[in-house]
């Protein structure tokens, strides 16, 4: 990798926890206006982890240990890869991967409740894979590639080629940010009733790399939603902002869907949403070749 090339690599391996931190003090404030409530500092998040961090720690098994470790190993692969430009498709999966160790983390333990939190995360990895994988197949039916870096460098926004395919992404991102009405695994505003779910078996600093782990996520899914509109970094990051609002205002909007409901719901509206748009693609380009 060249020296340059590295540097921007480091750089994103620290930029992207710093701003999923702020982003995430972000939504605090904004959830508890929406509230009625003062709600904490922006900088919470950080004071959360430095805190996570100077506890003692303290694990039910050595386990526990490995996959939280590999969580956050390879959500930071993810972050490497997307801001040097690498193919979409290697990325997604390595983010399956982070979020199956956090699984197997949470099903490593006796807990029922963190048992549970790790079989509603694999519902609802159920629920959202076959969108990612749509979009993926998209981009490259409207790209020609799966490379990030000639994504960003078209003329033509994705946005453009693939608008119901975006409305599903947005259904995704509401899944990983665990949001309601799809915060069935795990939830940062005690929404339901696992609460912190696949994550409860977890404390002090291993809790920390976990949550470390989730702000890297955040800017990831960011970064995606800006990738959208990519000729133009400052519409994208407007869109992705504006999108991200969105997130916040629907999760203080919505009651929590059951884990049944959460995969039939995803399997029928956002599913056939990015579907319909593969299939109006592939009808334009052959409609095209006929013409021609």
């Amino acid at each position: 990798m060249p020296h340059g090339r590295a540097l921007l690599a480091a750089a994103a391996v620290v930029a992207a926890p710093l701003l999923g931190a702020l982003l995430s003090g972000i939504d605090r404030i904004l959830t508890a206006r929406i509230q009625g409530r003062v709600g904490p500092p922006l900088l919470q998040p950080f004071y959360d982890v430095i805190k996570l961090f100077g506890k003692e720690p303290m694990v039910l098994n050595r386990v526990q240990i490995i996959y939280a470790c590999l969580h956050l190993a390879l959500m930071l692969l993810v972050v490497t890869l997307l801001v040097l430009g690498q193919d979409m498709l290697m990325i997604l999966f390595v983010h399956a991967f982070s979020s199956i160790a956090l699984i197997l983390g949470g099903m490593s333990v006796r807990s029922p409740y963190s048992r549970i939190g790790s079989q509603r995360t694999i519902m609802q990895m159920i629920a959202y894979e076959p969108i990612l994988i749509l979009m993926v197949v998209g981009i490259h039916m409207s790209k020609g590639t799966f490379n990030v870096g000639e994504i960003g460098a078209a003329g033509t926004p994705l946005l453009m080629s693939l608008p119901l395919v975006f409305l599903a992404f947005l259904a995704v991102v509401a899944i990983k940010l665990q949001k309601s009405p799809f915060d069935v695994a795990t939830s940062h505003h005690a929404h339901q009733e696992l609460v912190k779910g696949v994550t409860i078996e977890y404390s002090g600093p291993y809790l920390g790399l976990i949550e470390v782990t989730h702000f890297c996520e955040i800017s990831t899914l960011f970064a995606i939603t800006a990738l959208f509109f990519a000729c133009d970094l400052r519409i994208g990051v407007a869109i992705a902002a504006v999108c991200f609002l969105g997130e916040i205002v629907l999760d203080n909007a919505f009651a929590r869907l059951t884990a049944r409901w959460m995969v039939g719901f995803m399997w029928s509206v956002p599913l056939l949403l990015a579907l319909s748009n593969i299939i109006w693609l592939y009808l334009g380009r052959t409609g095209g070749h006929v013409n021609g």
